[in-house]
């Protein structure tokens, strides 16, 4: 809980940054509190489209919650940015777990 309070601490100071949103919904995440990560992540998403990193957990995320087509748009849109961004390895990782969703 001390990373959770001092996270939101930095986030009251910076509440639009986008790499703090993304650690404290990884946070939550360790917790179980997917409910508590699914705002934040959405959030990075809608306001920095190109932090590529929160659509793999977010997608992960909407998978352990049982939705799946939400799911797969979300990986699918994280390997447009990835492949935009020339980011590869990302592409990849999103690519594997589309699949692995889809029976591709």
């Amino acid at each position: 809980m001390q990373r959770i309070d001092k996270l939101k601490e930095y986030l009251q100071a910076q509440p639009n940054d986008s790499f703090l949103q993304h650690a404290l919904a990884l946070e939550y995440i360790k917790l179980g509190d997917d409910a508590a990560a699914q705002p934040l992540f959405e959030n990075v998403l809608a306001h920095d489209p190109t932090y590529i990193g929160s659509y793999y957990h977010l997608a992960k995320l909407l998978e352990r919650t049982g939705e799946k087509d939400k799911a797969i748009a979300t990986y699918e849109k994280g390997m447009q940015h990835a492949k935009a961004a020339r980011d590869m390895h990302a592409y990849n990782e999103l690519q594997a777990a589309w699949e692995d969703l889809t029976d591709y």
